[in-house]
């Protein structure tokens, strides 16, 4: 996944473009930088050759303001994207908390509300598992709202439209649990296994898993993690609160004691 700014720049450019960019945006640091700022006064009486030859010059002189700049370029994309996500929160709070089609486990009428966004294919959503569930033991109050994130290919949907066809005979819960006790990779023959072990109308199943509104949520799930800047599994909603990642029991309770004490 594509995570910095620079990466994306390479994404988005040709290598000529992109080596363009870089200088233009480090010359811009450079005449903004306190160090370089006598550059900034002497502009106005240079051509753009001689600014661009001194600018040019310092770069070998101190080749490591490339880093410096696309440092400062990453960190200002992640405090726009934090910011755009936290409006996003707000905005849509509805539907990341309270979509009717998404699957909730722990206390349906709980005080507090904790969305994961995931992926059984992903091996650190595997280990969050038993820790979601020590969670909501803990907290009789915690309500769970699960967000079906396939990230991980054609398995992972198969997978994720199967337990989301689990959840209309009321079984949800059973095969999310039985898909990430699984020591292998979940694959569409490690699905239909589970699903028969689980006691699901396996033929049921099949049929409702191709249903529009299943393939509906998933792309609703996955357009809203975008919205949210999720962009890899697992992924935490709490309160106004958005954290990326796997992590300890301890921490997952100071996310929800912070989303209850900020209601």
């Amino acid at each position: 996944m594509v995570t910095s700014a620079s990466a994306r720049l390479t994404g988005w450019c040709s290598p000529g473009i992109f080596r363009r960019l870089v200088i233009a945006i480090i010359a811009g640091w450079l005449l903004l930088n306190p160090g370089t700022r006598e550059a900034a006064f002497a502009a106005g009486e240079m051509s753009q050759d001689q600014l661009d030859q001194r600018i040019h010059d310092y770069i070998l002189a101190h080749p490591e303001v490339l880093v410096q700049a696309l440092q400062s370029l990453d960190e200002r994309q992640r405090e726009a994207d934090a910011a755009q996500a936290k409006e996003t929160l707000k905005a849509r709070a509805n539907d990341i908390f309270q979509d009717k089609q998404s699957p909730v486990g722990g206390n349906a009428q709980g005080d507090v509300t904790l969305v994961e966004f995931f992926d059984y294919n992903c091996p650190y959503c595997r280990l969050m598992a038993p820790i979601m569930d020590q969670a909501m033991a803990d907290d009789p109050q915690l309500r769970i709202v699960y967000k079906e994130f396939p990230i991980l290919g054609p398995d992972s949907v198969f997978a994720a439209k199967a337990a989301l066809a689990a959840e209309r005979q009321g079984k949800y819960r059973e095969f999310h649990k039985a898909l990430y006790g699984s020591r292998t990779r979940v694959t569409e023959a490690v699905v239909l296994k589970i699903a028969a072990e689980t006691g699901l109308d396996v033929e049921r199943m099949k049929g409702d898993m191709q249903k529009p509104d299943i393939q509906a949520l998933i792309d609703r799930n996955a357009e809203l993690a975008q919205a949210l800047r999720i962009t890899g599994t697992p992924g935490f909603v709490a309160g106004g609160q958005i954290f990326p990642g796997a992590t300890d029991l301890a921490n997952l309770k100071k996310l929800i004691e912070q989303a209850r004490i900020d209601k």
